[in-house]
């Protein structure tokens, strides 16, 4: 396992949603329509504490609020039905995804994609998106960890894959529970303002708008 860090993060360890692309708006929509077939009204403003913990913890988490007996399994396929053919022909990268991912291959990063989302969305959103899964070295979804973020097992394991030391790998996330997942597991952090305000995201080492606007001081640390 690589120890040194010389100065550079050795890998980048990037979160999907509000990373690569902007899903949320979409995600939400479709729980919306799977909880109203189940008879109950729900808000896309319920589901906000429970983002980044995945679908599972998304959809019962609001369950739990309103007292609602779900088959967390069976709810989870039928929101990733609604939302996979809402997504289709729609769902688009955020700005700097491509650029971004070929310059840290071009630089030599190492690459894994960690979400808390099982693989099937993962994979429907890389689809949409235009990115490939080998375009990564590891890819890690919240099937390949029982605790999910905010614990750090997800970025843990994939410095594991990747070979390298967590505190040489620099995380890229969107949410507070991410970010707090990447801080315990003893990395760097650049949080984007895509899905929270920068107050909410404080843990985090660096800040900014999108992967356009990454500051140079997060790809090359002191």
């Amino acid at each position: 396992m690589d120890l040194k860090t010389n100065g550079l993060p050795r890998g980048i360890l990037f979160d999907m949603d509000g990373v690569l692309v902007n899903s949320e708006e979409f995600l939400a929509e479709a729980a919306c329509r799977m909880f109203a077939e189940h008879g109950l009204s729900v808000r896309p403003e319920d589901f906000v504490p429970f983002i980044g913990t995945g679908e599972s913890r998304y959809l019962g988490g609001v369950a739990e609020k309103y007292g609602l007996a779900l088959d967390i399994a069976q709810a989870k396929e039928r929101t990733y039905d609604i939302y996979l053919e809402r997504i289709r022909g729609v769902l688009k990268p955020l700005p700097g995804v491509h650029s971004f991912l070929e310059r840290c291959r071009r630089a030599g990063k190492k690459m894994a994609l960690v979400s808390s989302a099982d693989r099937r969305k993962v994979e429907g959103n890389l689809r949409e998106i235009g990115v490939g899964l080998e375009t990564f070295d590891a890819v890690l979804t919240g099937e390949d960890a029982v605790r999910k973020k905010p614990a750090p097992d997800l970025f843990l394991a994939a410095a594991g894959r990747l070979g390298l030391a967590p505190q040489s790998c620099l995380v890229i996330e969107d949410a507070v529970n991410g970010v707090r997942a990447a801080k315990a597991a003893g990395m760097r952090c650049l949080a984007l303002t895509t899905s929270f305000p920068a107050e909410a995201l404080g843990e985090a080492d660096y800040l900014a708008r999108d992967l356009t606007d990454v500051p140079p001081e997060a790809l090359h640390w002191d």
